[in-house]
């Protein structure tokens, strides 16, 4: 299981700041955290960044292998002054 990091807006809407979350394809983790968490954890995942082991996993991100040693980051947009 990859672990899921969560940040501001997403940790919010997923009541947690992490989780591990089968899958063994970047958007097959993406997908059963939208499924366990709900539609307001899915409306900030679609403007939310996304990175993988610290870095932006490319082009074809939802078809990145992962792993159980594999940190998934979900950061929203941060607002501020």
């Amino acid at each position: 299981m990859a672990t899921l990091v969560m940040f501001a807006a997403a940790r919010q809407a997923a009541g947690r700041g992490t989780d591990l979350v089968h899958g063994t394809t970047l958007g097959s983790v993406l997908d059963a955290a939208t499924n366990r968490y709900g539609t307001t954890f899915a409306d900030v995942l679609a403007y939310s960044r996304v990175w993988v082991n610290g870095e932006h996993p490319g082009a074809d991100a939802y078809s990145v292998l992962v792993g159980d040693d594999d940190e998934i980051a979900i950061l929203p947009p941060i607002s501020g002054g």
